[in-house]
């Protein structure tokens, strides 16, 4: 039996390839693009520019920081005044299409 392999070869041959419907652009509908913009990006880039949006107009609950309030941009993309942090993104799934 040979040496064992290092621990860098080991990392190198078994680290997980990205998933690649993670990486593929989406199409914002025009509710959702008027918060984050327009242009077809991929859906974690999606999750990074809506947590931006909310940060910026202060929409997170000052109490319990798990809920956000909606504006009036995000009441058109959430259907409500306040979701958690997770249903969030089950509920930007119908705002984003194929491109």
């Amino acid at each position: 039996m040979g040496p064992l392999p290092s621990k860098a070869q080991t990392m190198t041959t078994t680290a997980k390839k990205p998933n690649s419907a993670f990486m593929a652009p989406l199409k914002p509908s025009a509710e959702l693009a008027a918060a984050i913009g327009p242009e077809a990006v991929p859906r974690t880039e999606i999750t990074k520019k809506i947590w931006a949006y909310i940060k910026s107009h202060n929409l997170q609950d000052a109490n319990n920081k798990r809920l956000i309030n909606a504006d009036a941009n995000l009441q058109k993309v959430f259907g409500k005044s306040q979701v958690t942090m997770f249903e969030m993104t089950k509920l930007l799934q119908p705002h984003l299409g194929k491109i």
